[in-house]
């Protein structure tokens, strides 16, 4: 009877760990109460506004890991809301170097959906990158995607992929 247990549990673990993957650097040791921020996120995802919603989640992801970054402030009217996303990165850059940030983490959305079918899994893959903000320099990059099960949340799934890509950087 235990063997059948041990095998069960054994085999469960194996199910669960294929519906993740997570690839990336090793980070380097990055000060904890340095001026951190949090930039745009590119969204190569067919959802609109998975960037934003990512980024509202890894800041609380953020804070939970002990960091109290600064946001770029989101525009919302005038030519900025009508800018890609590499462009509204590229002037949040411009705003961590005048808040005198030390880093800035920012990265890609590339997948955000619910799968077809019955069930509707959510689906989330995420790239995070820690940039240098005074050179842009990227000091530190790793992606992750996992595929929820069919009663989870897209935001559960998302928090889930970047609680495990921020708890991969080390702290000094």
């Amino acid at each position: 009877m235990q063997a059948i247990r041990n095998l069960s549990l054994a085999l469960a673990v194996l199910f669960v760990a294929g519906c993740a993957s997570f690839t990336g650097d090793t980070s380097p040791n990055l000060p904890r109460n340095a001026k951190w921020g949090v930039v745009p996120m590119v969204n190569y995802s067919q959802t609109p506004q998975a960037g934003e919603r990512s980024e509202q989640i890894l800041l609380s992801v953020l804070s939970s890991h002990g960091l109290k970054p600064r946001v770029y402030p989101a525009s919302t009217q005038g030519e900025q809301a009508l800018m890609d996303d590499n462009e509204r990165l590229a002037g949040a850059l411009d705003w961590a170097r005048d808040q005198k940030l030390d880093y800035v983490v920012s990265g890609s959305v590339e997948e955000w959906q619910y799968k077809n079918g019955l069930d509707g899994e959510p689906a989330v893959g995420i790239s995070l990158r820690v940039l240098e903000a005074s050179s842009g320099r990227v000091l530190w990059s790793k992606s992750g995607a996992r595929a929820g099960w069919s009663r989870e949340s897209l935001a559960g799934t998302a928090q889930t992929v970047l609680d495990t890509l921020v708890g991969a950087l080390r702290f000094e």
